[in-house]
């Protein structure tokens, strides 16, 4: 007989997903928190790495790694909130860390992939989504 330490079954792969969104979504909120209060005490000194300006490119920062990570810790229109973080990260880890040795790019790398198995899984069955289906 094997073992169940091996074998994976619905809930530990929910609980599973239940713990990747939380604990990646929190870990993006401490990117997101701090630009926000950039963009509130009036401060738009930004980076423009898509050349959208740099106004518009913290405000769309703030919206994906704060609106959307909060949107992933619910399980909320998960797919589509990972889209916001996937490109985000796409273009910390190509555009903005694009030169720097791989340990400083290393956070949105992991994120990178983080965020894109949420999109192939979903939220799995501990979330809103699931709940609204």
């Amino acid at each position: 007989m094997k073992s169940s330490l091996f074998r994976s079954n619905a809930i530990s792969l929910d609980l599973g997903l239940l713990l990747l969104r939380i604990s990646a979504g929190c870990a993006m909120l401490t990117h997101g928190w701090p630009k926000l209060q950039k963009a509130l005490e009036g401060s738009i000194q930004f980076a423009d790495p898509i050349g959208v300006g740099p106004e518009l490119t913290l405000y769309l920062a703030i919206f994906a790694e704060l609106v959307c990570a909060i949107l992933v810790i619910l399980g909320f229109a998960t797919r589509v909130a990972v889209i916001p973080l996937i490109a985000t990260m796409l273009v910390a880890f190509f555009i903005v860390h694009g030169a720097d040795p791989f340990g400083t790019k290393e956070a949105s790398f992991i994120f990178l992939g983080i965020f894109a198995c949420l999109f192939l899984t979903g939220p799995g069955k501990y979330s809103l989504d699931h709940k609204i289906k």
